[in-house]
């Protein structure tokens, strides 16, 4: 059903995952390798932010042009930023001119968990999930009351402060709850470097607030509703040019859904969602009514899954609609929306050692229908050794910007089409994990800027988005963890050729080889560990002329627990303080430091 991504940490064989097959299963019983990021990682991530998870993670790379704040794009197993599928508690985000998420926007303190799944899901997620699917959980309601809170400061002045309630009643008509809010500011370091295009030697600082919250209740037994909401706002300076103007943009990243859950028969539950995301970027340049531009997305989306059971086999029907819409203050062109419907099918057969998974969907839309399909196979030799192969479709929808941008879109662009094939070896002895994985991913209908625009028929001379290229994206991963007493290790690597297949070239701002490695030792109350990320050499432009140099960063961390209620983090980033660059001209934090105070009460 989905290609694998290497595990980063250990997954217990019981540990319950959603992304995969859109439905709870244990990890045992999925094909699909699964990136799971703990709440535990991320709470000693200190003020850092998604991305900067996500960067430690197999299979990942970023680019960033500032600070934590400053606009951000995460590759998926080399795939582009707009080819992969960004969930926040099941409902997608993300801007439909741009075609990515807003990562800088996303609150880290908001987290529970994080799953990330390689490879292509369009048979299960629809449009763009190409790279894969990477989904955002918030916290849940849990029995009895959990109530936590955290202050921390570090360098470049940055200061968060954060606080939830979450907990759960008991009984016919059982509530769970969770709420909380936050705040993150920093006065940061300038976003730009002498010979950047709008270089200004000042500081780019953000401030970031966000409030979230769940609620859920028991109807009537196996019948539940409930409501979920997230809202950040980002405030994020840039540089525009030696002005004495404050040159910013506002951010507001805002989800809420509806949601019923009933179990109509002992083998068949349906799930019931309606959700809207808006995606809403204010840029400012100057105090005149000419220097500030609005441009913002919509999303409204139902979807209807009904799980049925047959022994220990599972059967899904998932229907969906989605709707975007798109408002600019500046480019009224673009002021349009698109309708999609989707049908899917999978069914999941588990049979002894053998685990199959088949599934197949169709959307449709403006841009015709479109049918990708995907099976995976995996059986389980025993002492823990598993070996799956896997094979998939999958496509993404042009962006508005490529259809309907005055000068560039072309409103009669295709979809672009992926075809993946892989296989995986896992080893599981609880005591060590060991991970191998090789794929093979073909992109066509590639849509990029030609020069000059092969669509004549405004008589454009220039450059234009439009299908004219295809890639290649084929690597290897490796990935490894275990425990020796109080000693924790973990690592993967890396080795990737991204290349466009037309020039022969590998693609932008993506590394031949990146790797991450953790080793984390416990005693009594104090833990401390290392962190060390390394990444080769890439380039920032199609043509593979402006080189990136590769980087190792050093991270350190300590947490000692005072007592059941009180704990201190601390954490040193880039500690040999290496300079370089995620993007050309961009600037990175240099050596960085954050130390925390944590309460809790369960």
């Amino acid at each position: 059903m989905a290609a694998s991504c290497a595990h980063a940490d250990s997954t217990p064989i019981d540990t319950v995952v959603v992304t995969a097959t859109r439905t709870p299963q244990r990890a045992a019983d999925v094909i699909a390798q699964t990136t799971i990021i703990h709440a535990e990682e991320i709470a000693r991530s200190g003020a850092g932010s998604v991305a900067d998870v996500l960067q430690r993670q197999p299979g990942i790379e970023i680019t960033r042009n500032g600070s934590a704040g400053a606009s951000t794009s995460v590759y998926l197993r080399g795939a582009n930023a707009n080819q992969v599928v960004v969930l926040l508690d099941g409902v997608r985000i993300g801007s439909s001119t741009s075609g990515t998420a807003s990562w800088n926007a996303i609150p880290l303190e908001a987290i529970d968990r994080i799953e990330v799944v390689c490879g292509p899901l369009s048979t299960l997620y629809g449009a763009d999930a190409i790279g894969g699917v990477i989904q955002i959980f918030t916290r849940k309601g849990e029995p009895g009351l959990n109530a936590t809170a955290s202050i921390g400061a570090g360098s470049e002045s940055t200061r968060q402060a954060s606080a939830h309630i979450a907990g759960a009643s008991a009984g016919k008509h059982a509530m769970s709850y969770a709420f909380g809010a936050g705040h993150d500011e920093s006065d940061g370091f300038s976003a730009t470097r002498p010979g950047a295009s709008g270089y200004n030697p000042d500081d780019d600082g953000y401030r970031r607030t966000n409030i979230h919250g769940r609620i859920a209740v028991a109807i009537a037994p196996g019948h539940e509703a409930g409501a979920q909401f997230l809202h950040s706002r980002l405030r994020a300076q840039y540089d525009s040019g030696a002005s004495s103007f404050d040159t910013n943009n506002r951010q507001d990243l805002d989800t809420a859904s509806v949601f019923m859950s009933n179990q109509f028969a002992p083998n068949w539950r349906s799930t019931v969602q309606l959700a809207r995301a808006e995606d809403k970027l204010g840029s400012f340049t100057s105090a005149a009514a000419s220097g500030a531009s609005q441009i913002d997305t919509q999303q409204d989306e139902f979807t209807w899954q009904n799980t049925l059971t047959f022994g220990s086999d599972t059967l899904q029907l998932l229907y969906g609609h989605r709707k975007e819409e798109v408002a600019s203050s500046a480019t009224r062109a673009l002021e349009r929306e698109r309708i999609t419907n989707s049908y899917a099918a999978a069914y999941a057969l588990r049979r002894g050692p053998h685990l199959v998974d088949i599934s197949a969907r169709q959307d449709r839309s403006v841009y015709g229908d479109k049918n990708t399909g995907a099976a995976g196979y995996g059986y389980n030799f025993g002492n823990g050794l598993r070996a799956t192969a896997s094979l998939g479709s999958s496509f993404r929808a042009p962006t508005f910007n490529e259809l309907y941008y005055p000068g560039y879109g072309v409103d009669t662009n295709q979809p672009e089409r992926g075809r993946n094939a892989e296989l995986g070896l896992r080893y599981d002895s609880r005591a060590v994990q060991l991970d191998a994985t090789v794929y093979r991913n073909r992109l066509t209908d590639m849509i990029v800027s030609a020069t000059p625009c092969p669509d004549k028929r405004d008589g454009r001379t220039g450059s234009c988005a439009y299908n004219v290229a295809s890639a290649t994206l084929e690597g290897v991963t490796l990935a490894a963890s275990t425990r020796i007493g109080a000693l924790r290790l973990r690592g993967s690597a890396d080795w990737s050729d991204p290349q466009d297949n037309g020039s022969g070239k590998r693609l932008a701002r993506r590394a031949a080889k990146h790797a991450s490695f953790n080793a984390e030792y416990g005693s009594g109350p104090l833990k401390t560990g290392a962190e060390w990320v390394l990444s080769g050499a890439r380039f920032d432009d199609a043509a593979n002329l402006r080189r990136l140099g590769g980087y190792g960063l050093l991270n350190l961390y300590a947490s000692w627990r005072i007592n059941d209620d009180f704990s201190l983090l601390a954490r040193v980033n880039n500690s040999f303080d290496k300079q370089y660059e995620l993007a050309r001209n961009y600037n990175t934090a240099g050596r960085s430091w954050f130390a925390g105070l944590r309460y809790g009460i369960r």
